[in-house]
Order: structure tokens, then C-alpha cells, then sequence
């Protein structure tokens, strides 16, 4: 083995340094990301069946029994590798959305879809525009990739203020993130006002329309941004398996947008989903009677909620997906242990609005349970001001 000396030494350590600071703050420098979950959720493992988990949107009744066996039958895969079914799936959803195949991207949960959208674009630094509070997986990766971030606070109504994000954007502006519905406060932007604004701003960056409740607004004919996709927009729409098909924990979502886009963003994948996900989305797709009976118990809960919470005068938004957000008088840290108390867990802080509280839809049960707990933490109505 030849010799080095100490100079040459110090030179391949230096070099090797930089390296390692460059990785850690430039384009793969993620150690710094935070988790889009709730911390405290690690807390409460599943196996846990004596709390209720009402903090991650999750659809408590899914899979459908339907899904159950097609997964099953999957079990006779699992061996193989899953890159031979994708195009299968991809095809469907591409006839599903009304699009080609080539305008569809395959991804793990539609946050991954997210992660790989901010890479894609931010890596190299730039700006990404996004409401506050939203769901946080692309603004806190956007953030480790070294872009800056315009959070742009909701308005009184706690709508998405779109022209207070239009204002915000400048020529380093990279995308615009819009979660519609959104999270955690349940709102949706006027048909006409989102596909007006997504449509003229494409003409000046590229917008991200993250659809993953799309499948709970109960507005006839609302629009997905889907259809600017197939107009050729900087567009690029989110959709998930999680929410109203109840495979959140099977991981697999889709992207949709021009072939180029979506060429762009599948560079950045990982990994596909696995075989197990891949059969219980087709069969989710198959399923309408079980889609049909999810939307009806999730109306059901809501109802339960809300009726709950005008009998306190609470402040509550008219949620378009599968949980509710209110204000609490009180903050969330409170009101969580309040609740805690009668083993319900609901949704974490979502600064700045820490006096609010986002809690999921569960079964019917778990909603009785919900309504007790409610009416025990504001049993005395002049200790919490009324928001109306």
C-alpha cells in the first residue's frame, strides 16, 4: 500500500469533511425535517385498544372485507417484486382520471408524492408559497432542501387566502402548494376561485393541488384540478388511497400531470409500493358500495360532532373532509389532556391557532364517546367564551 504524508493526509480529510457538511446542508441534507405526524402518536401504538385515535384523519373502517380477500390472494406474489404491476394500476387510474398513462405517477402515500415534488423542484434552493396551517410534508421538505418558505396565514374565515399567496410570489418563486381541502382546517376554496387562480398562476410557476379529501366535498360538481392537467398546466394534482378507501397504512397514492412533469418527478422515487398495496388499490377502485358507505358514516360522525359543538356555542369550520376543527377556548395541550382523560386522542397543535382543536371521525361508537367527552369538558358553558 503506498504511503501518504501528513499534508496529503490533512488534504484527504479536508476534502472529506466538505463532503460530509455538504451533505448535510445542501440537497441531502434532510436530518433537519420535521415529522408531518404527531409526535405523540408514537406514544399510543395501536396495539394500545384502549385509546381512541382521532388525530390522523384515518378511515376507521377500512379495508373493506372485499379488499381484505383480493389482499390475501395477494400473499401469492409477495415473493415477487412489484415493478411488473405498476403500469397495471397506472393504466386504470390514468382511465379513472381521464388521462394517458404516461400523466400518471405511481407513488408510496401521496406524501411521498409531496417529498419527491419538493426535491424535484427546490433542491436547488428558490421559494415555494403555501398557506399556514396546512399539511406540512412539502413546505417542511422544501425547507431541508434549502428553499425558503412563504407561510401565508388563513383568513378570518380560516379559508386559504389566495390572494394574499399571489402577492407573496416573486420570480424565485418555484411552486405554489395548495392543500384543497384543507388541513387541518376542513376548508375549500369557491370552484371558480381555485381553478381561476391555479390556472393563472401555472402561467408564472407551477402549482401542487393536493387532493388527498377530494373524495369528502359534499359541492356538487367541485371540480379537481385534473382537468387544467389535461389543458397542459404547471399543474400537478395529489391523490390518495388513505382517506375514504381506509388504506392508510398500506401507503400508496398517485400524481397527475403532463408526461414531462411526471418524468421529471419519478427520477427522484425511491422505491414502489409493495405488492399487498398494489391489489388492495385495485380492488378499492372496484369496490363502489364500500366508497358509498364510508362517505355516509363519515357524514354521520360529523354530524355528531357539530351538533355537539353548536350546543356549546363552539366555533367549528364547515368541514369538506373526514375531521372536524373548532375552537376550544382553551389550548390544545388543555383541552388534548381533557380528553385524554377519556382515552380519546385528538389532533396536535397547529400553530398559530393552539386554541383550536382538528379531531377525526371514527365509528359510531367511538363518536358516543367523542359527544360524552365533549359534553363533560364544557359542561360548564360560561367557563369557555363563545366564538359565534
Amino acid at each position: 500500500m503506498q504511503s501518504i504524508n501528513r499534508r496529503q493526509w490533512l488534504k484527504a480529510a479536508g476534502l472529506a469533511t466538505g463532503a460530509v457538511t455538504l451533505w448535510n446542508n445542501n440537497l441531502y441534507g434532510l436530518n433537519n425535517i420535521k415529522p408531518y405526524y404527531d409526535e405523540g402518536d408514537v406514544l399510543f401504538p395501536y396495539s394500545d385498544q384502549n385509546t381512541i385515535r382521532l388525530s390522523a384523519n384515518e378511515n376507521p373502517y377500512g379495508p373493506s372485507s372485499y379488499v381484505r380477500e383480493k389482499m390475501v390472494s395477494a400473499f401469492d406474489r409477495a415473493c415477487r417484486y412489484p415493478f411488473s404491476e405498476v403500469p397495471e394500476l397506472t393504466r386504470r387510474i390514468a382511465e379513472k382520471e381521464g388521462v394517458s398513462p404516461e400523466h400518471v405517477l405511481i407513488t408510496v402515500g401521496s406524501t411521498e408524492g409531496l417529498k419527491i415534488t419538493a426535491l424535484a423542484y427546490l433542491q436547488k434552493g428558490g421559494e415555494l408559497v403555501s398557506p399556514d396551517p396546512t399539511f406540512e410534508a412539502m413546505p417542511n421538505y422544501a425547507e431541508a432542501c434549502g428553499a425558503f418558505v412563504h407561510r401565508v396565514p388563513v383568513n378570518d374565515e380560516l379559508g386559504i387566502d389566495l390572494e394574499a399567496i399571489e402577492k407573496r410570489c416573486t420570480n424565485d418563486t418555484k411552486m405554489v402548494f395548495i392543500c384543497n381541502p384543507n388541513n387541518p382546517t376542513g376548508t375549500i376554496i369557491p370552484a371558480d376561485e381555485m381553478t381561476h387562480f391555479c390556472t393563472r398562476m401555472a402561467q408564472r410557476t407551477t402549482v401542487f393541488s393536493d387532493e388527498a379529501y377530494f373524495d369528502y366535498i359534499d359541492i356538487k360538481n367541485y371540480p379537481s384540478m385534473i382537468n387544467l392537467v389535461k389543458n397542459d398546466l404547471n399543474v400537478i394534482v395529489a391523490r390518495t388511497f388513505s382517506k375514504v378507501y381506509g388504506l392508510a397504512g398500506l401507503r400508496i397514492g398517485y400524481l397527475v400531470a403532463r408526461p414531462d412533469i411526471i418524468k421529471r418527478l419519478e427520477k427522484f422515487q425511491v422505491d414502489n409500493p409493495n405488492m399487498l398495496a398494489l391489489a388492495a388499490a385495485h380492488a378499492a377502485m372496484d369496490e363502489k358500495k364500500f366508497y358509498e358507505f364510508s362517505l355516509q358514516k363519515n357524514i354521520e360522525a360529523k354530524s355528531m360532532i357539530n351538533n355537539t359543538l353548536d350546543s356549546f356555542g363552539l366555533r367549528h369550520t364547515r368541514s369538506q373532509t373526514n375531521f372536524v376543527f373548532f375552537k376550544t377556548g382553551m389550548d390544545i395541550s388543555v383541552f388534548s389532556g381533557k380528553m385524554m382523560q377519556h382515552k380519546i386522542r385528538v389532533g396536535r397543535a397547529f400553530k398559530p391557532l393552539t386554541d383550536w382543536c382538528r379531531i377525526s371521525t371514527g365509528t359510531t361508537e367511538e363518536m358516543e364517546s367523542v359527544v360524552t367527552a365533549l359534553k363533560q369538558s364544557f359542561l360548564n358553558p360560561s367557563s369557555v367564551k363563545s366564538t359565534h
